[in-house]
């Protein structure tokens, strides 16, 4: 059983890459096993720079194999926005709640509803292994927050192909096609090929 902790604070994140790992022999750890870790400024221009950055710092500070992953929502008509400042973009302390609103509020007349979720998750490794698992869903922007499941901009986003928002679905429905499931399924195929060496080290 080898150990990897995961850089983020976020337990509904942990619980979704716990679920992703069941049956490998992984021991995964959140934030909460450290609480001396330092805060990472994710002041990079894509998810991969931020997600590196998170995982080189958490690898650094505990010694052990550190996966991080920035993801976010990607609007067309709002050229790009919010992007890499999806979890910021109603401010620096912002909640899902206000995001959402903020986002609701820049949609107001737009007829282009396009968007697309983007996850990169990025493992960096003791041994000096790096290597970056990317994961993409497209759908649109719905009119309204409908759902009272998932989180950040779940109530917001309905996937190509599907008549409900993230929000709207059992855990399990969500993790099948969303941005981070596509990235966490990577990063677990990777996994599994190298029997039990970390993907990204020679």
């Amino acid at each position: 059983m080898v150990r990897l902790v995961l850089a983020t604070g976020n337990r509904k994140k942990l619980i979704e890459l716990k679920r992703a790992l069941a049956g490998q022999p992984v021991e995964l750890l959140g934030l909460d096993a450290f609480p001396q870790a330092p805060e990472v400024v994710e002041d990079g221009e894509s998810f991969a720079e931020n997600a590196f950055k998170k995982a080189e710092a958490l690898m650094q500070h505990t010694g052990l194999a550190a996966l991080a992953d920035d993801s976010g929502l990607v609007v067309d008509a709002l050229h790009g926005a919010p992007g890499v400042r999806s979890a910021r973009y109603a401010g620096e302390q912002a909640s899902d709640a206000e995001n959402v609103d903020k986002l609701l509020h820049a949609m107001a007349g737009h007829s282009n509803r396009a968007a697309h979720f983007h996850c990169t998750l990025a493992l960096v490794t003791p041994e000096g292994g790096r290597a970056c698992f990317e994961g993409r869903v497209d759908g649109w922007i719905v009119q309204a927050a409908v759902g009272e499941g998932g989180f950040g901009y779940d109530p917001l986003f309905q996937p190509e192909g599907e008549a409900r928002t993230f929000a709207q679905m059992a855990p399990h429905e969500k993790d099948a096609m969303s941005h981070r499931g596509r990235a966490v399924n990577a990063f677990v195929a990777a996994l599994a090929a190298r029997q039990g060496q970390w993907p990204g080290e020679a």
